[in-house]
């Protein structure tokens, strides 16, 4: 089919090539829960007015022109993207839970129609235990890179207390290196470098890991999921942070090793010491606050829209936890978590395996098209035992129309290991999300773990410095 040029954007970027191939088709689930019951009314506005214009590719499709793929300007028909399901009248809140996940569940299995616009809203319009109502926005990874979409999240919403004011977001100030001699830091981050990026093209192509408690193996793309959330107080855990001397980033990604390693010992106990690795995702853009889809879009912006990531993989630690004592009493292996944490993706991130591998993928793309690219990134989640990606919130509370946002949290859909990882900051809050492979591991046990986990961390911290 002949298109018009006028009707043409700009053409899809190779990430968004792989993110709709034959082998992948990954979106992004933000759930925001309201204070009060969202007015189903307010919908259409909402999204016609605040939501369309943020982006064009909000009112685009993919279409093959000369054997590439571009975006494509069409009329969007709002009733095709808005859903409002109907539950059963006058449950508990706690019924409603059971609901709410289940329907999140059928969201996961259900893949975004290349047909029309690449998103849907859902309006759920019944209280559960944690709010009065949720909305949930799912956007194919095409669209963005989380950043990106968070950016746009953030267009729709404004501040509560005075929507002239802007929202402002925590800081990002990293730890400070240790100082060392310019031979050992390019000596130590060549050989990491090289080191780290054989490691993850091997993890990536030929060694996968163990079958455990928490991998079956199995690509879940678009199985049903199993999903459970935990929230933390921001200040708990800086507070942790300044008493090891680390960063958040460290005192969570411990908290999630050693609350996995906990889970899967109870599983089975000899999978403590089973090979396991994470996938980290990373941003490569400049890190500041999120900025305005105005300059995101301006030429050479700092900050520009699309998908701009990579990842790294980073070795799960062994638990050496004597078999008939309790978890709670060992607070040196609580430390030892997080010190490993911290050191390894320190280390990691100091490399130059990162960048490296984004370039592997760009000679990928280049010498065997976007879908060879495509099994390479699918081969990466399928072989590793869980990804964690997160990203910061405001501090402030924030709005939709007039329905005040409680809390927040994100998953990413049609992946295809078996446990994801997501951590959004909100309000001095810290919500972590599961995403977990249904029928293989148990939620309220797994999120069991994890309350043990944060709270050996704790009373370490505490021990530590009395």
């Amino acid at each position: 089919m002949e298109l018009e040029e006028e009707e043409i954007l700009e053409p899809v970027s190779p990430t968004g090539h792989y993110f709709t191939s034959s082998v992948l088709s990954v979106s992004n689930l933000a759930v925001l829960e309201t204070e009060i019951p969202f007015d189903e009314s307010q919908t259409m506005y909402l999204v016609q007015n605040v939501f369309l214009p943020i982006s064009p590719r909000f009112s685009s499709i993919m279409v093959e022109n000369n054997g590439k793929k571009r975006w494509k300007r069409v009329e969007v028909k709002l009733e095709d993207h808005v859903n409002i399901p109907i539950f059963p009248s006058s449950l508990s809140p706690e019924a409603y839970d059971k609901y709410l996940d289940d329907y999140i569940s059928k969201l996961a299995v259900e893949r975004l129609s290349p047909e029309k616009p690449l998103w849907e809203f859902h309006i759920i319009k019944y209280p559960t235990s944690n709010a009065a109502g949720n909305v949930i926005i799912k956007l194919h990874h095409a669209l963005g890179d989380g950043f990106s979409l968070m950016s746009a999240l953030l267009s729709c919403l404004q501040r509560a207390d005075d929507p002239r004011l802007p929202l402002t977001f925590p800081s990002r100030q990293r730890s400070q290196p240790k100082s060392e001699s310019l031979v050992t830091k390019v000596c130590s981050s060549v050989f990491n470098t090289l080191s780290d990026f054989w490691w993850g093209i091997s993890n990536s192509t030929m060694d996968e890991d163990d079958l455990t408690p928490i991998r079956s193996g199995k690509g879940i793309e678009f199985q049903p999921i199993a999903v459970s959330t935990m929230t933390f107080s921001l200040d708990q855990i800086k507070l942790i942070k300044s008493k090891l001397g680390v960063t958040i980033n460290d005192v969570l990604t411990g908290m999630i090793f050693l609350g996995t390693r906990l889970y899967m010992q109870e599983i089975d106990k000899s999978s403590r010491k089973a090979r396991g690795t994470a996938v980290v995702l990373l941003n490569t853009r400049m890190m500041g606050d999120y900025t305005s889809i105005q300059e995101m879009i301006k030429p050479n912006s700092k900050m520009p829209w699309g998908n701009h990531f990579t990842f790294l993989h980073v070795p799960i630690p062994n638990l050496f936890l004597p078999e008939d004592d309790h978890p709670h009493e060992y607070s040196n292996i609580a430390l030892e978590f997080v010190s490993k944490a911290q050191k390894i993706i320190s280390t990691k991130r100091n490399s130059l395996a990162i960048y490296l591998t984004s370039r592997f993928l760009e000679i990928l793309n280049k010498f065997g098209g976007h879908e060879a690219a495509a099994k390479y990134i699918r081969s990466t989640l399928k072989n590793s035992s869980m990804v964690i990606s997160n990203l910061i919130g405001p501090v402030e509370q924030m709005a939709l129309g007039n329905h005040r946002i409680k809390g927040l949290y994100f998953l990413v859909l049609g992946s295809p290991e078996g446990l994801d990882v997501t951590i959004v900051s909100y309000m001095g809050k810290v919500r972590v999300a599961f995403k977990m492979e249904k029928g293989l591991i148990d939620p309220q046990k797994f999120k069991s773990c994890m309350e043990n986990a944060f709270e050996m961390i704790l009373k370490a911290s505490d021990a530590k410095n009395n």
